[in-house]
């Protein structure tokens, strides 16, 4: 296991969530150094905390030091050159772990096509580096190199899309067969492990992969669930994970993986509550920003309060009261003791169903359009239609 410093905020959340980043990508933490400011410099830190990190590395034997902002390539490169190790900043972190947690083809691809947009403003230094100061072409500072690297990365993003097109248009085309059946689409939302496959384990009764790092799930799997009466069946698709400050280029890579929530009637959003009340909310605002940004409606999320079985002190009792809940339809649940499932189950059939029997679902005329319309990217899919 490679040995790591990490570079980042003071707040607790931060070094929290960067901390289990660099666990989830492999790395062994050696030390934890903070700084109010973060990429103001040429090196990404202070001139100053630059000689100290080389002085910190050295001593504790790390050969990796993470920087949790995005850098840009001189700023790595200059920081590299005083530090003498390897410099990851978040976004390949975020990265290396996708690429670890991919296994079917799709998701292999929709990770080399975020791969390709993280390297392409990054791809004029690349170059200069590489070439040593050499000065050739038309705008000097190995501009001919330049557009040569520029073309071969747009070529390998258009033959990515090109497999992926192809997936993308057999779910839609998945999606318009289950709306003639009138099923409900029910979609787990929410932040990387907050507990959305245990849930999905328990109402789809799957036996898919369970852990608490990050990003265990990278693909979509859709199935089709009855709660008690048979004839109210829903589909249930477990989605990937969310983290904060996630770059729009690695939302929009991911988009179809995180389309399901796009047609879902009803959303469950999860939230792991046994958490101190800072990192909740900071999850939840992370969590809203990224469905806004996704056009989910609102309305169509139901809150779901997870892990209230390590709360203490009757903490499960009032968590729902708590302001910041204020504006959702809330349920509590332990995922993995059983409580508050069927109340759960309940709500979900009331949001779905209109009392009289089936309600048909209001995104199938939008989901016909979308299967006969162009597209352009997709990601590892797994579903039963």
């Amino acid at each position: 296991m490679d040995k790591a410093t990490i570079v980042t905020y003071p707040d607790e959340f931060a070094k929290q969530e960067i901390t289990e980043l660099a666990s989830a990508a492999g790395y062994s933490v050696q030390a934890l150094i903070t700084q109010k400011r973060v990429v103001r410099s040429e090196f990404g830190v202070g001139v100053g905390k630059a000689e100290e990190l080389r002085e910190i590395v050295r001593q504790n034997g790390s050969n990796t030091l993470i920087v949790d902002e995005s850098l840009t390539s001189a700023q790595a490169f200059k920081l590299a050159t005083v530090t003498r190790v390897e410099i990851v900043d978040r976004d390949r972190l975020v990265l290396n772990i996708f690429a670890k947690r991919a296994t079917t083809t799709e998701a292999k691809l929709q990770v080399q096509l975020a791969e390709l947009r993280y390297e392409m403003p990054r791809a004029r230094d690349a170059v200069r580096y590489s070439v040593n100061g050499e000065r050739a072409g038309f705008m000097g500072m190995g501009e001919t190199l330049v557009d040569t690297k520029f073309k071969a990365l747009r070529r390998r993003m258009v033959a990515i899309r090109e497999k992926l097109a192809s997936a993308q248009s057999s779910r839609a085309l998945h999606r318009v067969e289950r709306n003639k059946l009138g099923f409900p689409l029910v979609s787990l939302a929410g932040y990387t492990s907050s507990g959305k496959t245990t849930l999905f384990n328990r109402l789809a009764s799957e036996s898919r992969e369970e852990s608490p790092k990050l990003f265990t799930t990278l693909t979509t799997t859709t199935r089709a669930v009855s709660f008690a009466d048979p004839r109210r069946r829903v589909m249930l698709s477990d989605t990937v994970g969310f983290v904060s400050r996630l770059p729009t280029y690695m939302i929009e890579s991911f988009k179809s993986t995180l389309e399901e929530l796009t047609y879902a009637d009803l959303v469950l959003l999860m939230l792991d509550v046994s958490e101190n009340e800072e990192s909740v909310r900071v999850k939840l605002n992370s969590c809203r920003e990224t469905l806004a940004e996704l056009s989910v409606d609102p309305a169509r999320i139901l809150l779901v309060l997870n892990k209230i079985d390590l709360l203490k002190d009757g903490g499960a009792r009032r968590i729902e009261t708590l302001p910041l809940f204020s504006e959702f339809s809330v349920v509590k649940v332990s995922a993995v003791r059983g409580d508050g499932l069927t109340q759960l189950k309940n709500r979900i059939i009331q949001k779905t169903y209109s009392s009289g029997g089936y309600r048909m679902k209001p995104q199938a005329e939008k989901a016909r359009t979308k299967a006969s319309e162009p597209v352009a990217l997709a990601d590892g899919v797994e579903q039963s239609p």
